[in-house]
């Protein structure tokens, strides 16, 4: 037998405690881990471009073809980690340790790794904190110039086994990625971090935001299920014409803060505001829910549903049924007809979904990964469940807008094939019709993403998702005044808006020639997310229009150094403008700055 030897990325980690763990509830324990490893551990491996070499018990070795794809690997996992065990008693967390080398391995005929290598990355997983990744001297040289983070260095550490000592450095992660810290208690909302529509104005018609309902399982991992609830119920209602509602992006910013109702109705522009809670045991669920008036502080309706967990749809179909009459909505017969009882999907379908959806929704090459294998499997489950055709169709469409896929052709055909599935099964669904109309205007069919989104807003006119996506569709159309009114209704219904909007608004006033007024928004964007490489190339023709070279040169810096892959051609390629000139203009602006894009 030859033997294969290369050199090697490698990753090694387990869980922190196991044992401890694992002899207080081994079943809860062991399904944890699993449902971790399908969800989180091997896709993001996956993502970065990195393999499972085997499994050890409660931990994982990955092999990586650089050391920067290994690093960016272990602080996602990390940082997942955090907003994974938020709510979760201490004593109950998974914590993971890692370590990570470079170095010589002998690859086996079966895929196995041996030597050094793999032994050193070992080694340092055990000396690595919970949390924490511990990095070898070899691999710290490789990334320290190309990856932005704290390090503290550790020096020569004996490590067990290995004949030299090793000198670590450890890599302590502690913010979540991507999350917005929860208001502090009865703090305004404007203090947040995010920019906010503050204060809103309050709706002529009656208006209304959902909290995010509360999870009383005991078990911080059902709050999928609660969350989930919560955003079918704003669904339900967004499809009724006379009545306003707040977008779950907004509502759910109050999420486990101490804030006044008032306070939250102020902000959010709304005179009446919905929270709940959400116990699931066994078989049984409990639906608890109260309608409050803001003006007055008191109690418009309130109910609590009792029932099998079988029966989560009915509950959901009555308490919007009962909110609606409390709140006096007049329904047209249209609208009667957009509110059927609610479709049965199996329960096992339903779950998976929520699961699913709320991968989707933080919008990353892993938990894109990780949604679909959720809503594949939520299909196959039940064949008919247009929404969860709907959702994983984005998901396709999202990794080829933002270049998260290695086929990207690929990725929109199946976005288009899943959007055209989910409006077939279900003529009714909105999802389908937003997720259609998304999918055919990355493909340049702009008549047909705008007849899309048309019907998906007549079945459901408060959608914010609907408002979003029609300005999206009329931007690439050379409509740029109407995309501005069309974001201005998106972010009246989502006034905690995330920062891509500030990119759109940027981008039509573009279009309109308004350059000045596209920087301001753009550095609003950058204020939020100084990590968007898109901004910053806006930003920079913004300047190169206005002849101002030295700033159009560091804009352009800026997103080459967030994005060393970042070109500009393939923009030309992907982004479906009708008049071709509409991006050529970007083009022009880098070259008059000076910038050869």
């Amino acid at each position: 037998m030859v033997e294969k030897r290369k050199l090697a990325a490698i990753l090694a980690a387990d869980v922190v405690g196991f044992s401890r763990l694992a002899g207080a509830d081994e079943d809860r324990t062991l399904a944890r881990l699993r449902a971790l490893r399908s969800d989180l551990v091997d896709p993001t491996i996956d993502v970065h471009r990195g393999r499972v070499v085997k499994r050890t018990g409660d931990g994982v070795l990955a092999e990586f073809r650089s050391v920067v794809d290994a690093v960016r690997c272990a602080i996602e996992l990390q940082n997942s980690m955090v907003e994974r065990n938020t709510g979760v008693a201490p004593e109950r967390k998974i914590e993971f340790r890692i370590g990570i080398h470079v170095g010589d391995v002998v690859e086996e005929d079966d895929g196995d790794l041996m030597g050094d290598g793999v032994n050193i990355a070992a080694r340092l997983e055990g000396v690595a904190k919970p949390g924490a990744i511990c990095l070898s001297v070899d691999a710290y040289r490789q990334v320290r110039a190309r990856l932005d983070f704290a390090v503290t260095d550790l020096g020569e550490t004996e490590l067990k086994n290995i004949a030299e000592p090793v000198h670590i450095y450890s890599v302590e992660v502690g913010v979540p990625a991507q999350a917005k810290p929860a208001p502090t208690a009865r703090a305004a909302p404007v203090a947040l971090p995010i920019i906010a529509v503050a204060p809103a104005e309050v709706s002529t018609k009656p208006s209304i935001a959902v909290l995010a309902f509360n999870n009383m399982s005991g078990d911080a991992e059902q709050e999928y299920f609660s969350d989930g609830i919560s955003e079918d119920i704003i669904t339900d209602l967004s499809r009724l014409s006379n009545l306003h509602v707040v977008a779950r992006n907004s509502s759910f910013v109050y999420k486990k803060a101490a804030v006044s109702v008032p306070d939250v109705a102020k902000a959010l522009g709304v005179r009446y505001v919905l929270e709940g809670s959400v116990r699931k045991a066994g078989n049984r669920v409990r639906v608890a829910a109260q309608l409050i008036d803001s003006n007055t502080g008191g109690h418009v309706w309130a109910n609590r549903f009792d029932r099998d967990l079988t029966d989560i749809f009915a509950i959901q179909d009555e308490l919007t049924r009962e909110i609606v009459t409390a709140l006096k909505c007049t329904l047209s017969m249209s609208e009667h007809s957009r509110m059927p009882p609610r479709r049965g999907a199996s329960l096992e379908a339903f779950e998976l979904f929520l699961r699913g959806r709320e991968h989707m929704s933080s919008a990353t090459p892993t938990t894109m990964v990780a949604a679909r294998g959720l809503l594949e499997r939520a299909i196959a489950a039940d064949p008919g469940y247009a929404a969860a055709h709907a959702v994983l169709a984005v998901t396709h469409v999202i990794d080829y807008a933002n270049g998260f896929t290695r086929d990207a052709e690929e990725s929109l055909r199946l976005g288009l094939e899943m959007a055209r599935r989910a409006v077939e099964v279900d003529e009714t669904e909105p999802t389908g019709h937003f997720a259609l109309a998304a999918a055919l205007m990355w493909t340049r069919d702009l008549e047909a993403a705008q007849a899309s989104v048309e019907r998906g807003i007549a079945l459901s006119p408060n959608s914010a998702e609907g408002f979003r996506v029609r300005a999206h569709v009329q931007l690439f159309a050379g409509n740029p005044g109407e995309a501005i009114k069309n974001l201005d209704a998106y972010m009246e219904r989502d006034p905690y808006y995330p920062d891509i909007a500030l990119q759109l608004v940027a981008d039509a006033r573009f279009a309109l020639g308004e350059y000045e007024e596209a920087i301001a928004i753009l550095q609003k964007r950058l204020a939020r997310n100084p990590n968007s490489e898109t901004a910053y190339a806006l930003l920079a023709s913004c300047y190169g229009m206005l002849g101002r070279a030295e700033e159009c040169r560091e804009a352009w810096e800026k997103a080459l150094r967030i994005r060393p892959d970042f070109s500009m051609e393939r923009r030309r390629r992907v982004m479906p403008f009708r008049n071709p000139d509409d991006f050529e203009r970007r083009v022009e602006g880098l070259h008059r700055g000076g910038v050869a894009a």
